[in-house]
């Protein structure tokens, strides 16, 4: 059952080759998830319904034996043997195959959800350790600057050109820095700690990340995302085959409130008369083919079982409509933030080159006394700022991109 459980959730090729560092933790995930493990057991579990809602009820033996024999011409009756089988109504049992049919391919289409939602949940935080790690890189780079920074403020304060105040300021920054970093690090502990209980393993050796983030683009745009949201996301086919079941139950309820006939056949066994010699004496090879029909007298319990069932579809078909609602409310927000992500990418790619051009015009200024300190370090810091939100940009298109694939059930995409 592994094995089938396994090949399940791998049936099509990745679509982007960049993307293949997360792939090892994806595969990870789905083998040691334990969520995703009980919904599978779930879609088995239900697979077995089908053979027992086309099954006939078992066949009824009983067994009688008579106190005081029954005196026939060829002897007296001791015991009888009987065995009767049922069947209901025409097309009951197709209707209760039908509905355990819906109700296993909801089950099938919960287990798929599950299984996109995890990818997506593993993607998203393996993106978030990528900026982490990112942002460390960067925090280093820039307190490194500071380092140079420093000394540059102290030769220009030996030189005169500049106050002592200048090498305190640096040293002041420098500490605030410190902090950030080290606030960062045990984000990436934690944010580790929790990737590894998604995927529920401990991951050896460490994580590995592309040295940059490629971006991923969407597939759909426009009219076409909403038209996939509503014909390919997994909750809400999950709904419409509980809809479906609810229906077929209907369909259940009305047959069984037809007759159900039963056919059935007698063994009588006979004493031989000591009496007499007669043809056929004490033979007891008696058939008695029988028919009969349960007539279903009460059919409040059967209206009730129709209604409930009629409640369920009605209930079921207002929560697709609420949940069609949110997913579409879901999605505008997603899209929003895949344009404003590549608004932010466009923005910070050219604020970082000109901060750094600045930074590096301020420098030299500095160095002959023409630029104060004050903007240098302005500038450092507006350098670091517009380089983290550069990364950021590019983990919230990918991460945008992956939420709304998961709406519009987009497996392509994710293998």
């Amino acid at each position: 059952m592994r094995n089938l459980f396994v090949a399940s959730l791998f049936i099509v090729k990745l679509s982007l080759a960049a993307q293949t560092n997360v792939n090892p933790y994806l595969k990870l995930a789905a083998e040691n998830n334990p969520e995703l493990q009980v919904r599978f057991n779930d879609f088995m579990a239900s697979l077995e319904m089908i053979p027992q809602a086309r099954g006939l009820d078992d066949p009824k033996i009983a067994f009688g034996y008579f106190i005081q024999p029954v005196e026939t011409r060829v002897g007296a009756q001791r015991a009888n043997i009987g065995l009767t089988q049922t069947f209901p109504w025409f097309g009951t049992l197709k209707a209760r195959e039908q509905a355990a049919c819906q109700v296993v391919e909801a089950k099938l289409a919960a287990f798929q959800d599950t299984k996109l939602k995890l990818f997506q949940e593993v993607r998203v935080s393996y993106n978030e350790l990528y900026y982490l790690k990112k942002a460390v890189q960067l925090t280093e780079e820039n307190l490194q600057l500071l380092h140079s920074l420093r000394e540059l403020a102290r030769v220009n304060f030996e030189s005169g050109k500049t106050g002592f105040v200048s090498v305190l300021r640096v040293e002041m920054e420098e500490k605030e820095l410190e902090a950030k970093l080290a606030l960062l690090r045990d984000s990436q502990a934690s944010s580790i700690a929790a990737f590894e209980n998604l995927v529920n393993s401990a991951i050896k050796p460490e994580i590995q990340f592309p040295d940059s983030l490629e971006l991923v683009s969407l597939e759909y745009m426009g009219l076409a995302l909403s038209d996939s949201l509503l014909a390919k996301n997994l909750q809400l086919q999950e709904l419409k085959f509980q809809a479906m079941a609810s229906q077929d139950q209907v369909e259940v309820a009305r047959m069984m409130s037809r007759p159900s006939f039963s056919v059935g056949l007698n063994y009588t066994l006979i004493e031989e008369r000591p009496d007499i010699e007669i043809p056929g004496n004490g033979k007891n090879a008696m058939l008695f083919p029988q028919v009969g029909m349960s007539i279903p007298l009460f059919q409040k319990k059967y209206q009730a079982m129709q209604n409930q069932a009629i409640l369920e579809k009605q209930r079921i078909q207002y929560q697709i409509e609420d949940k069609s609602n949110k997913l579409r409310t879901q999605l505008e927000f997603l899209v929003r933030d895949h344009l404003d992500g590549q608004r932010r990418i466009a923005l910070y790619r050219n604020l970082s080159y000109l901060a750094e051009r600045s930074l590096s015009l301020l420098q030299t200024e500095f160095t002959t006394g023409k630029a104060d300190f004050e903007e240098v370090l302005r500038m450092e810091r507006k350098l670091l700022a517009y380089q983290l939100e550069l990364e950021k940009a590019r983990v919230d298109i990918n991460n945008a991109v992956y939420k709304i694939n998961y709406l519009i059930g987009n497996e392509k995409f994710e293998y």
